[in-house]
């Protein structure tokens, strides 16, 4: 969705023109939800607070871009998030870091494109053998070596015991799922097992999960903390099964069938609930994260840290059957903008100031490089990032200049530089697509533009030289 007001050629044009004035951006407290008007991002050097922020990281799974009201989705309500949104900035042009779960959350988790490692080259984890290697220096890690006290709820699906696990890649504290999917109130996961874990051991809790998982974050961000800390906080809905909290019956005859099943596929064939949901059923999820998310909101700002915290809320890939997607073409796995531009909004009132939008585009490694960054974390030099911290734009202003954004997937590839996107389809037919005026991707340049189309395809192959091969099928 490209509004011309979010332009940065207008954005310009305000600063030079002076339409744009600093009384307007600066307010350090939390914005009033009345006020909806968005300005064009511009940074507040200098801020009210020059401390280590907590960082807490929001992830919705499966949420596609417009399936929040504050991004255009007319039949569901997000009050909470529509109020983080106005406290903060909200993103037009984020990306995952790929187009489905597990190879997403390695490039957040290490900053790298998936390929670099063995295990990101899974789309997605989905046996033991699969991993994030404990030995590779991840967000929580190198953050820990600075200083913080770090924790995963949620979702993890980097793995499963006994070789993988947050609490072997630098998290203090784990309480969540290891695969990738789970039955919302039995805990039964992908593998047809129950993956409800506190650190290694199991815990038994048989409510609604989106309910457990809201009140451990509430429990982790009340704490009394002695240092500053990190907090993925991955939640699973709105993934199917498509259950929401009254759902119970339901969700016991999908556990039923789990138990029953013969192979891997009848797991999966049963927790993909694809003769269930439906769009008002995926509202009533979306509207349930959204006040779960309230609720760990609330807290932080009960116990007093809600100026020191920079949250981070985005979701780990584009969305799916119900989502709402406008404009955008293309859904999960595809990399299309429905199956990887996503809805990002970052909060930190000590620093940025409320009721902000920017057209930056970005994608999760950035994010990595960015909390790295706020946190007073340094990468390791042997495992260099791929993404570019935004802490000089978010905070001074610092233009991070034109760069390549770059996507592989087995089925497809795609890097976007500017407003120019290169893609190539599962048919192996190269793309050239202006996404500041065709968002949706319809008019396809190639033939008007041949010599972009080389450069870009060239710029994707180089990068693409780098990366581990995919092992055969």
């Amino acid at each position: 969705m490209n509004d011309p007001r979010m332009s940065r050629r207008l954005f310009q044009g305000l600063l030079g023109g002076g339409a744009l004035t600093a009384a307007g951006v600066t307010a350090a407290g939390p914005a009033d939800a009345s006020d909806t008007e968005e300005r064009p991002f511009r940074a507040r050097p200098g801020g009210a607070s020059s401390r280590r922020p907590n960082l807490l990281v929001i992830l919705g799974d499966d949420l596609g871009w417009a399936d929040l009201a504050s991004y255009g989705a007319p039949h569901i309500k997000t009050p909470h998030l529509d109020r983080l949104a106005h406290q903060g900035v909200r993103f037009t042009n984020a990306y995952s870091g790929s187009a489905t779960c597990s190879p997403t959350r390695f490039s957040l988790y290490t900053g790298r494109f998936p390929g670099r490692t063995k295990g990101g080259l899974a789309e997605p984890v989905s046996n033991r053998t699969q991993g994030l290697d404990p030995n590779h220096p991840t967000l929580a890690s190198l953050l820990k070596g600075a200083g913080y006290a770090t924790a995963l709820i949620g979702k993890w699906h980097c793995g499963w015991l006994p070789d993988y696990s947050p609490t072997k890649s630098g998290w203090d504290e784990f309480f969540g799922n290891f695969g990738g999917v789970l039955e919302y109130f039995s805990k039964l996961g992908q593998l047809g097992e129950y993956d409800l874990f506190e650190g290694d051991a199991t815990h038994r809790d048989l409510r609604y999960y989106t309910t457990v998982l809201t009140e451990r974050a509430v429990e982790y961000v009340t704490r009394d903390h002695d240092t500053p800390w990190l907090l993925n906080l991955n939640f699973t809905t709105p993934h199917w099964p498509w259950l929401a909290e009254g759902d119970a019956a339901t969700g016991a005859e999908i556990a039923e069938k789990i138990r029953a099943a013969k192979s891997h596929a009848d797991v999966v064939d049963a927790l993909s609930h694809y003769d269930g949901g439906s769009v008002a059923k995926y509202a009533e999820m979306v509207e349930s994260l959204d006040a779960a998310i309230g609720e760990v909101l609330a807290a932080l700002r009960r116990s007093g840290q809600e100026d020191d915290t920079l949250v981070l809320f985005a979701s780990d890939n584009g969305g799916e059957r119900f989502s709402y997607n406008w404009p955008l073409s293309g859904e999960k796995f595809s990399l299309l903008e429905g199956g990887i531009r996503v809805p990002t909004i970052v909060r930190w009132p000590a620093r940025i100031g409320p009721h902000q939008v920017s057209d930056e585009p970005n994608f999760s490694p950035d994010w990595t490089a960015t909390l790295l960054e706020v946190g007073g974390a340094r990468p390791d030099p042997a495992y260099p990032l791929d993404g570019t911290s935004l802490a000089g734009y978010l905070l001074r202003g610092e233009e991070p200049g034109e760069r390549d954004l770059f996507w592989r997937v087995r089925a497809n590839r795609a890097l976007r530089r500017g407003d120019w996107k290169y893609y190539q389809d599962t048919d192996g037919k190269d793309h050239l697509f202006n996404l500041a005026r065709d968002s949706r991707e319809q008019a396809d340049l190639a033939p008007d533009r041949p010599e972009l189309l080389k450069e870009l395809k060239a710029a994707w192959e180089k990068t693409a030289e780098d990366l581990l091969p995919y092992p055969a099928s």
